[in-house]
């Protein structure tokens, strides 16, 4: 008799800190596929690969900038945090320097302060972001 299991897929989230030539912020994409709004770059986890490596991988795939880990914030679990499927993500914090440029799956990347996180955001993310500034602020 075979079981079949159905898994929750591992996912990583990465709050970019940055200080742009524009302004001093977080990285934020617009997102090119469905669920469409701005988001914290992120992405799957592969299979082999570190949370880590995945996270500094997903961060340059989106926003062109080379990060430097700072610490995991927070594990994010709810089963409809993601529409597609049901995803845990690990999110870390980073730091980077230097203006970003949407790539991959993202059709723009920008820095955005604190105040003026968009209405239009996709998956958790505003209640992730909730969450940071709390903790940060």
């Amino acid at each position: 008799m075979s079981q079949n299991f159905r898994n929750p897929v591992p996912t990583v989230d990465i709050i970019i800190e940055t200080e742009g030539a524009s302004k001093r912020g977080i990285v934020l994409i617009k997102r090119k596929n469905p669920p469409y709004g701005w988001a914290i770059p992120g992405g799957f986890v592969d299979y082999g690969e570190t949370l880590e490596d995945a996270a500094k991988r997903e961060a340059f795939e989106e926003t062109g900038l080379t990060v430097e880990l700072v610490r995991q914030f927070h594990t994010y679990s709810d089963p409809s945090r993601d529409p597609r499927q049901h995803t845990i993500s690990t999110v870390f914090i980073a730091k980077a320097k230097g203006e970003p440029k949407g790539m991959d799956d993202a059709m723009e990347a920008k820095i955005f302060r604190f105040d003026e996180i968009p209405q239009d955001m996709a998956f958790d993310h505003r209640k992730i972001l909730e969450d940071y500034f709390t903790a940060k602020y």
